[in-house]
């Protein structure tokens, strides 16, 4: 686990599109965080990183939203679901075929998504700071991530 302090919404954004250079196709990428932490600025810097040039917004209440880029980018928010059902997920699993996905509160979808690759916290520490933490199984994966970044933690 890897952890690092943000000082504005950019910041966080230029934090996501490091993460975002690591990854492809195939890949999923959860998103925890309380309301207003910055999940969605997040997925943002990712999906610009990744080619995405028109508006990322949340989908809270379109559940998904799929983003052409140099690769496609899946975003789905699962904040109005209390679980999932088999048709649900149903629903869901086109967004996983050919993307880098990224699912905020993941939470909803125990049992139903794939395994992923990273887990991205999101804190609120101050009005704008946010301290984002990586973790996953692949220590490489943080490190070149991290790697330069101003650790202020």
């Amino acid at each position: 686990m890897t952890e690092i302090e943000s000082a504005s919404p950019e910041e966080t954004e230029r934090i996501a599109a490091r993460l975002a250079a690591e990854l492809a196709p195939g890949d999923v990428v959860l998103v925890a965080g309380e309301l207003g932490a910055g999940k969605t600025t997040f997925v943002r810097g990712a999906a610009r990183a990744l080619g995405v040039e028109g508006p990322v917004t949340s989908p809270t209440y379109t559940i998904g939203h799929r983003y052409q880029g140099r690769v496609d980018v899946s975003h789905l928010d699962l904040y109005r679901f209390e679980g999932m059902s088999n048709a649900e997920w149903g629903d869901l699993e086109e967004y996983f075929e050919g993307a880098v996905v990224f699912v905020e509160w993941p939470e909803a979808g125990a049992g139903f998504l794939p395994e992923a690759r990273v887990r991205v916290g999101l804190r609120h520490v101050g009005e704008t700071r946010r301290l984002i933490v990586l973790s996953g199984d692949e220590k490489s994966l943080e490190k070149s991530v991290f790697t330069g970044a101003d650790p202020r933690v």
